[in-house]
């Protein structure tokens, strides 16, 4: 028997099936750890809960009652950036770090995001049909009302890694950069050739909206309908975060009522979307199923990841992407990263 025990429900998390864990197991190789599966239900897991270690979180949602089943875990490792599956405020007041992915595939969700952008703002699906059908004649006059891209505005709501990347990107296209996020200093706007914004600000002047918010209980149905009102007419929405960050009712009557010209989509407020979604048979948007960080990349190095961070805590470090540092302080783990000499927490 391993001397540590790394618990994760059984099957695969995503679409991915399969696989093993050898990528997991290459930063665990020779700490005499192995990863555990349990059945992929509450029970189950409370059930195999008081051997874990840690755990790996995967392919269900983790209750409080799970997590306060665990008697020895010092570490819940995700493979994900998002974390909104875990009851991070349980595993806080028992005192375990949760760690997610914020930084293995960044560079995919910013590509989407611009796709999205590119696309619906030339029409690219339904140019694409109007060849198709025969409607060759009608593809020009579609686009000769529409704006050249140069010089419009995207507004950013949150600007964490994703919309930075995002930013470098939409530069390089000749777009005005704005963003509405107050947790980050200005400073960091700037350095990007990004103009600082109020929410109302934001909305008002932007001919592009994306949305960047982490599903938290204080961003869940952020955007509301008061919000889709104040947009422009010819505003395009491109969001590529967490779905239940927008009320969908609120966005799906600014795209009926044409309080806004379009919309990019990858996350919605239900997944899978239903068949009767209204959304699936607007003209004017593009919808992909959630799958921005998708890549040949994306499984070896959220894996290797995982298994990084679990490494670290098993030999009592301080894991590198905690999303509730005030538990490692009071944690027996201790740091090893060298402390920030820049001003504020986040340096």
């Amino acid at each position: 028997m391993a001397k540590y025990t790394i618990l994760t429900p059984a099957g695969a998390s995503f679409t991915t099936a399969g696989g093993g864990y050898d990528y997991e197991m290459e930063a665990l190789e020779g700490l005499d750890a192995e990863i555990v599966e349990c059945p992929a239900t509450e029970a189950g897991f409370i059930a195999a809960a008081p051997t874990a270690d840690a755990v790996y979180a995967k392919g269900m949602k983790f209750s409080a009652a799970m997590i306060g089943a665990l008697t020895k875990c010092r570490h819940i490792a995700l493979g994900t950036v998002g974390v909104d599956y875990v009851d991070v405020a349980a595993a806080t007041a028992k005192g375990i770090p949760v760690t997610n992915c914020p930084d293995t595939f960044i560079e995919e969700v910013a590509d989407h995001a611009m796709m999205l952008l590119l696309a619906t703002h030339r029409r690219c699906i339904e140019q694409d049909r109007m060849v198709r059908e025969g409607r060759w004649s009608e593809g020009r006059p579609q686009l000769l009302p529409i704006p050249r891209l140069m010089g419009q505005t995207l507004g950013f709501i949150g600007f964490g890694r994703v919309a930075r990347a995002t930013a470098r990107r939409a530069k390089a296209f000749g777009l005005h950069l704005k963003a509405y996020d107050p947790y980050v200093e200005e400073l960091t706007l700037s350095a990007l050739g990004v103009e600082p914004a109020s929410l109302s600000e934001l909305l008002s002047t932007s001919d592009f909206v994306s949305m960047h918010l982490p599903d938290t209980p204080e961003s869940r149905g952020f955007l509301k309908e008061k919000h889709f009102r104040q947009m422009k007419k010819n505003a395009i929405f491109i969001t590529t975060g967490r779905g239940p960050t927008v009320n969908e009712a609120a966005l799906i009557k600014a795209l009926e009522e044409k309080w806004i010209a379009g919309a990019g989509l990858d996350v919605f407020e239900i997944e899978p979307t239903r068949q009767d979604n209204p959304l699936h048979k607007m003209p004017h948007i593009i919808l992909s199923p959630h799958n921005a960080s998708a890549s040949a990349r994306f499984d070896p190095a959220r894996k290797r990841r995982v298994g990084q961070e679990l490494a670290l805590t098993l030999q009592g470090k301080w894991p590198m992407s905690c999303v509730n540092p005030t538990v490692l302080e009071k944690s027996s783990l201790r740091r090893w990263q060298p402390y920030s000499m820049e001003r504020g927490p986040n340096s």
